[in-house]
């Protein structure tokens, strides 16, 4: 992702004004926040997101219901049958990827506070953490890469797959990732957001995201 934008892309993904999600996630009633005037990715939302992208990058985020703040597992499947080529996922700038599936936590005892706070209010706060997963670059499987954007310390991305295409199912322990990114233990799980990024190497994107669930 080029320069800033990941910056403005951490700031989308904690702006939690959208509806809320349950156990199985359906992505009705997501929106998608474009970080560039001048281009965006096209999602269609339902029990599957549907991406395309073409030398573009936006984010689809949701809100995650309070009854499921607690939540330290998840999973899903995804499809890619057009991807971005390799790149490094820990550059900044020119780290494009197919799909990412973002986690954003809070500390338990701010998450009521937050949960309806706009982005204005979030910007720039030193306790949000933000755990990435990765479909794309060509970092080894299993990378856990600090985001070269934003606050040093907020962000982190996991790679699960690397570039390429095919349809995989993935199970996560947020509670252990999180630990092995940011040493503890994770807060509230109040937002999620799924991206495509393809705008460094202005390549074609196409890719889905369903059976969403945490638990």
């Amino acid at each position: 992702m080029s320069r800033t934008r990941l910056r403005t892309a951490a700031a989308a993904l904690i702006l939690l004004t959208g509806p809320a999600l349950a156990g199985p996630v359906s992505f009705a009633g997501w929106q998608e926040q474009r970080l560039s005037l001048f281009g965006s990715n096209d999602y269609t939302f339902g029990d599957t997101l549907e991406m395309t992208s073409a030398g573009s990058v936006s984010i689809a985020w949701g809100r995650v219901a309070q009854g499921d703040w607690g939540a330290r597992r998840a999973s899903w499947t995804w499809d890619v049958t057009t991807s971005v080529p390799p790149t490094d996922l820990s550059r900044k700038g020119g780290d494009d990827r197919n799909l990412a599936v973002y986690f954003l936590f809070v500390p338990q005892a701010e998450a009521a506070a937050l949960a309806s706070a706009d982005i204005r209010a979030l910007l720039g706060r030193s306790d949000v953490r933000v755990l990435q997963y990765a479909y794309g670059g060509n970092n080894p499987v299993g990378s856990v890469l600090p985001s070269p954007y934003g606050t040093p310390g907020t962000g982190a991305t996991i790679v699960l797959r690397q570039a390429g295409t095919g349809s995989h199912s993935e199970s996560v322990d947020l509670s252990a990732d999180y630990a092995r990114a940011f040493d503890g233990a994770p807060g509230a799980l109040i937002g999620m957001a799924v991206s495509g990024d393809s705008d460094d190497t202005k390549s074609p994107v196409a890719a889905a995201v369903g059976g969403m669930r945490v638990e």
